[in-house]
């Protein structure tokens, strides 16, 4: 019996994502670190082509991140939908240079029937302080 979403995003605990469905994932190359249902973390090491002209990771790609793990906390809830954003809200605090590792944490607010809202907070790698934080509601489309 082949793994759902679910048991295969928790098998990938501690690897590099590589083989994601979503291409732009594949390009950022996090590190899964937590699987739960409604909550996922993952660990990003900023790259020279994820900066701005100032040399800190830009602010897209940021917002970018969160789009990305909130879209993937929704396909571990293996519902037969895909979800769309409608919106993201992202709040930026401090900065992250080449080579720095910034931790995404994602957790699901408020579940409807046909709207999700979740938020994605942009950590250091050890947490200890808090980069970026966004808000995205994201609408439930037809089956897959």
């Amino acid at each position: 019996m082949e793994p759902g979403a679910f048991e295969f995003l928790r098998g990938q605990i501690g690897l590099e994502v590589t083989a994601s469905p979503s291409a732009f994932m594949n390009w950022l190359r996090p590190e899964m670190r937590l699987v739960e249902k409604g909550h996922l973390e993952f660990a990003y090491t900023v790259r020279p082509e994820m900066t701005n002209p100032f040399g800190t990771l830009h602010g897209g790609v940021i917002a970018a991140i969160m789009d990305d793990a909130i879209g993937a906390t929704l396909i571990a809830f293996e519902e037969p939908f895909f979800y769309v954003s409608i919106n993201l809200a992202v709040d930026y605090f401090a900065s992250a240079k080449v080579a720095d590792v910034v931790v995404a944490v994602t957790s699901v607010n408020k579940k409807g029937k046909t709207v999700v809202n979740a938020q994605c907070e942009l950590w250091t790698a050890d947490k200890s302080r808090l980069l970026a934080k966004g808000y995205t509601n994201l609408l439930k489309t037809h089956p897959k």
